[in-house]
C-alpha cells in the first residue's frame, strides 16, 4: 500500500458515506488527513466512518446537493469548522435511469435532478473553492468523472453521461485557467465500480454482462481508486494538473 503523510491536509469529500467516496475518505483518513465527510441521507454510515479515525478530527456534514442553499451551507460549514479547505473531492453523484420511451415530462424531471446533483452543485462548489483557494494561495480539485464521457452511455442514462461530460470539461478548464494561482485540478474517470449505486444495475442486467465488458477478472472496487486520489492530494502529481486518469479495468482504453 502507498504510504502518504496527509496530516496537514483538510479535505472535503462529497458523497462520502457510501461507494467510491467512502473508500476515498477512509483511505485519506488512514493517511492522516482531516476529512469533511459529506452525506445526504446515510448519517449512520458517515458517522461510523469518522468514528473509526478519531485522531484525525474529521467530521460529518449533511447536505442535499440538489438544493442550492444547502450547497452554500455545506461549503461555509466546512470552512468555518476547519478554518480552511485544502482539497475538494467532487464525488457525489446520481445514476438515474430515464429512458427516452418515457413521457418528455417524466424524462425531463430526471434530467434536471441528475444535472442538479452531478453538475450544478459541482459548479457551485468549484466557484466557492476557487475564491477560497485564491485567498489562501493554493488548492486542489479532484473531480470524479466517468468512462461514459469518452465512450458514451446507453439511451436510458443520457442525463448521467451529459452531467459527467460537463464535469470533465469544467475540471480541465479550471486546470488551464487557474494554474498560475497555484490551483490544481484532476479528473478520475472510473468505469463500472462495485458500489451501492452499481448494485441496482447488476441486479437488473446481471454481473456477467458487466464482467464481459472489462478486460480484468473482477470489477473495480473503491479501494482500487483511493490510492491514486491520495497521491493527487499529496502534491506529488501537481504537474499532471488537467489530466484525466482512467480506472475502468480496461473496459475503455483511449
Amino acid at each position: 500500500m502507498i504510504q502518504l503523510d496527509l496530516s496537514t491536509k483538510t479535505i472535503l469529500v462529497t458523497g462520502a458515506s457510501d461507494g467510491i467516496g467512502k473508500g476515498v475518505a477512509h483511505f485519506l483518513m488512514k493517511m492522516g488527513a482531516k476529512v469533511a465527510v459529506h452525506y445526504n441521507s446515510n448519517k449512520e454510515a458517515a458517522t461510523k466512518l469518522v468514528s473509526s479515525f478519531k485522531n484525525t478530527n474529521s467530521k460529518v456534514f449533511k447536505a442535499d446537493l440538489s438544493v442550492e442553499s444547502e450547497v452554500f451551507q455545506l461549503f461555509n460549514d466546512v470552512k468555518e469548522s476547519f478554518g480552511k479547505i485544502d482539497i475538494i473531492i467532487l464525488n457525489a453523484g446520481v445514476f438515474l435511469k430515464h429512458s427516452t420511451n418515457e413521457t418528455t415530462e417524466d424524462w425531463l424531471k430526471v434530467w434536471k435532478k441528475t444535472l442538479d446533483v452531478n453538475l450544478n452543485s459541482v459548479g457551485l462548489l468549484t466557484k466557492l473553492g476557487i475564491n477560497h483557494f485564491k485567498e489562501k494561495g493554493e488548492g486542489t480539485f479532484i473531480y470524479i468523472g466517468s468512462r461514459a464521457v469518452f465512450r458514451g452511455e446507453t439511451e436510458e442514462y443520457l442525463g448521467y453521461a451529459a452531467s459527467k461530460g460537463g464535469l470533465t470539461s469544467l475540471a480541465r478548464s479550471v486546470a488551464r485557467s487557474f494554474g498560475k494561482d497555484n490551483i490544481k485540478s484532476f479528473v478520475v474517470s472510473p468505469g463500472f465500480t462495485r458500489t451501492q449505486m452499481a448494485e441496482s444495475f447488476i441486479k437488473t442486467y446481471g454481473e456477467e454482462r458487466v464482467l464481459n465488458e472489462i478486460s480484468l477478472k473482477e470489477l473495480t472496487q473503491p479501494k482500487d481508486i483511493a490510492p491514486l486520489i491520495g497521491l493527487m492530494c499529496s502534491g506529488l502529481m501537481d504537474h499532471a494538473t488537467g489530466a484525466t486518469i482512467d480506472i475502468n479495468a480496461g473496459s475503455h482504453i483511449r
